[in-house]
């Protein structure tokens, strides 16, 4: 059987969607899966064992007739008998119609006119739950499951190296990830945390417990918080893996994830790093999974900076 996937959005959707993708390898073992995926969010799929292929396609462009001419040529190539599409506009389900695969599965609602089994759409859940409940149209009826990767040894062996360059002792390490992404930015969405309270929080550490080292994590948009971070605090330390992979085992060998509504937290989740995550206008019980390593606290006005630097303290300490 040969299925295909369209999943827009970024980074963190994939992740939310690997569980999906990792129960339907399960039930169908011999699958070929292949995703459709908008460029920026290509990288997730390093550490996902369960997909065949990687197909680019800019869902967020504005996309003129050929290039949907292009993607629809892709995918009639390749003779899918399944396609499941999280998209809702009429767009994705015409073109799921025309590629003349014989089942197509997503959500009632806008362009489900054009699918032979919609699933119906409840939001009010954990998103990898609502993202698995694509698999009823396929007859699987099986409990989401936790968020999982697969790290590549090579990128766990890059993070013990990076420990070691650090100079990582024993006494472990805090990652901070306080960026947020420039598409997040753009569209107004406030997932950044100001640099004063971030000041307070690693002030409170270093104070307790001096020897416990704390480690920045620098992805391409977090200069300017890195920069100011270090000029307060010299004796921090900076990790900029290179791909999601190293991202990953960085966060594995962490004793505590520090961040905002990121993929990186998604990440976490993924490996089981106690998490304690800061949300401004987004709801954490539909992006983070109920458990008690993983701790959310969200602003009381749905802003950023007005989450207290003690109340993040009071969350790490337990008091």
């Amino acid at each position: 059987m040969r299925v295909v996937a369209l999943v827009p959005g970024g980074i963190g959707d994939q992740i939310l969607f690997f569980p999906t993708l990792d129960d339907l390898k399960r039930s169908y073992p011999q699958a070929e899966i292949d995703v459709v995926v908008e460029p920026r969010s290509e990288g997730a799929y390093r550490v996902c064992k369960s997909v065949h292929n990687v197909i680019r396609y800019d869902f967020k462009d504005r996309n003129s007739p050929a290039d949907w001419g292009n993607l629809l040529g892709v995918i009639r190539d390749r003779e899918y008998d399944v396609a499941l599409s999280l998209g809702q506009t009429w767009l994705v389900g015409l073109l799921l119609w025309l590629t003349g695969i014989p089942q197509r599965i997503g959500y009632s609602g806008g362009g489900s006119i054009f699918l032979t089994n919609p699933v119906p759409l409840n939001k009010d859940q954990y998103a990898a739950c609502m993202y698995h409940d694509l698999l009823k149209g396929l007859n699987i009826i099986t409990p989401c499951g936790e968020l999982a990767i697969n790290v590549p040894k090579q990128d766990i062996l890059w993070a013990e190296a990076e420990q070691k360059r650090l100079g990582i002792t024993e006494s472990g390490y805090v990652l901070i990830h306080g960026g947020s992404s420039q598409l997040a930015q753009a569209k107004g969405i406030d997932k950044i945390y100001p640099v004063e309270n971030w000041q307070k929080i690693i002030q409170d550490f270093q104070q307790r417990q001096p020897d416990l080292s704390i480690v920045l994590i620098q992805g391409p948009e977090d200069t300017k918080l890195i920069s100011n971070l270090m000029q307060s605090f010299p004796k921090l330390k900076v990790t900029a893996p290179e791909d999601i992979g190293k991202l990953a085992a960085m966060i594995a060998g962490a004793s505590l994830m520090l961040c905002t509504d990121s993929a990186p937290m998604h990440l976490s989740v993924a490996v089981q790093t106690y998490t304690i995550a800061l949300f401004g206008p987004t709801d954490p019980a539909k992006l983070l999974p109920k458990s008690d390593r993983f701790l959310a606290i969200k602003s009381p006005t749905g802003k950023m900076a007005d989450i207290s630097p003690q109340a993040v303290l009071e969350k790490v300490w337990g008091s």
